[in-house]
């Protein structure tokens, strides 16, 4: 018997180890800042809560149709129409276990083995690994901070050749919590569209990213490139991270064969997380995400005014998401050295830079400011003491 060359190439996702790592110092009776998993503390809005003990009450709970509940699709089209201005066919959604199991489906049907899937580097590691699943190749376009750590249209033409299928863009980012330029991000898909590759666009973190000025929210990518494939997910703006539940918006061209994949990989979404999502659309609950929007917003001035006192670098400051991507070269150590020593001696875990890509995987260390204020201070105070003790910091 052996294992699948798949399996044993997978790479392991570095800031799962380090949370591990990090329950195993809180067994031990250490209190640790975690400062490394991307999970809003926030848990559910409390109408979703009530909804899910109402539903857990022994009726039954069957499966429901592959792509979700059909109140929960037509609730999803809704809140594109409410918030975002743009009409979606609610036919078009499917609701999947997380948004992890809509990029499976989106890999599944846009990649055969030889093709190359453009992605930004740094960016988030489970993208590249879905794309290698199924036989496809990912090209890895290195980004700066002058472009926000994002792809822009020239970035993605160097990395185009005749066997490219598709860009994957993430905005905002993962791990960098910055956004692309809405002009630029229509001009990478205007490029890949016209020669005939999908788009494919991760807007998990959409709903956390800063408004503009006159406080319009920011923009889907579905008001320019109806025929995207846009994923997302109930984790992040909802705070339903455990609940394992997401979806995608589909051109109608790969409705059917989407549908036949879900159908196969996983019949359906959690049916009691589907009915408990209906209340995440509600007025009472969409207040409460915004106010939580604005939390972390204060959370993200307390860490980025933290992080400048210490002597760590942020190239380019989020505008979204809950991550700061910050430089630890001044400190000598690489970015997985930091990470150790920092939850071994000051016992705050942040996740290094080698998850995201090679080009900052030396360098960088990704924070998620997602632990109360209080503890984001505590952190940041235990790695100003930290930085302080090592040697290039005397």
């Amino acid at each position: 018997m052996r294992l699948s060359q798949r399996a044993q190439s997978a790479e392991p996702f570095h800031a799962m180890a380090f949370g591990e790592q990090a329950g195993k110092l809180e067994a031990a009776g250490h209190h640790v800042i975690r400062l490394g998993l991307g999970e809003p503390d926030f848990g559910a809005p409390p109408a979703v809560r009530a909804a899910m003990r109402e539903v857990m009450d022994g009726r039954p709970l069957p499966y429901t149709p592959a792509f979700g509940l059909p109140a929960l699709r037509e609730a999803i089209a809704g809140f594109y129409r409410d918030r975002h201005g743009v009409p979606i066919d609610p036919a078009r959604i499917a609701v999947t276990p997380g948004a992890s199991g809509a990029l499976l489906l989106a890999a599944a049907a846009t990649t055969d083995p030889g093709d190359e899937v453009i992605l930004a580097d740094p960016s988030y590691p489970c993208n590249r690994q879905l794309v290698e699943t199924f036989g496809g190749t990912v090209v890895t376009a290195p980004t700066t901070p002058g472009s926000r750590y994002q792809l822009d249209a020239a970035a993605v033409d160097r990395a185009w050749t005749d066997r490219t299928s598709a860009v994957m863009v993430a905005s905002p980012a993962n791990p960098t919590g910055t956004s692309i330029p809405f002009t630029e991000l229509v001009e990478v898909c205007r490029r890949a569209e016209a020669r005939g590759a999908w788009r494919i666009i991760d807007e998990i973190y959409l709903d956390l990213a800063d408004p503009s000025a006159d406080g319009t929210p920011p923009r889907t990518i579905l008001t320019a490139d109806p025929d995207a494939i846009v994923i997302n997910s109930f984790s992040k703006y909802f705070g339903m991270t455990g609940w394992r539940l997401g979806w995608c918006v589909l051109p109608p061209a790969l409705v059917p064969a989407v549908e036949r994949l879900a159908m196969n990989y996983f019949l359906c979404a959690s049916t009691p997380a589907q009915i408990a999502a209906l209340s995440c659309f509600t007025p009472d609950s969409l207040a409460v995400c915004e106010a939580r929007r604005q939390e972390l917003s204060a959370r993200r001035a307390i860490a980025l005014t933290g992080l400048a006192a210490i002597g760590l670098p942020v190239p380019v400051p989020p505008d979204g998401a809950f991550y700061i991507y910050f430089d630890v070269s001044p400190t000598g150590l690489t970015a997985w050295e930091f990470c150790r020593r920092a939850l071994a001696e000051a016992h705050v875990a942040v996740t290094p830079g080698r998850d995201f890509g090679a080009q900052t995987a030396e360098s960088h260390v990704r924070l998620s400011y997602t632990a109360s204020q209080a503890d984001l201070r505590e952190g940041l105070n235990r790695l100003a003491t930290f930085v302080r003790s090592l040697p290039a910091a005397t």
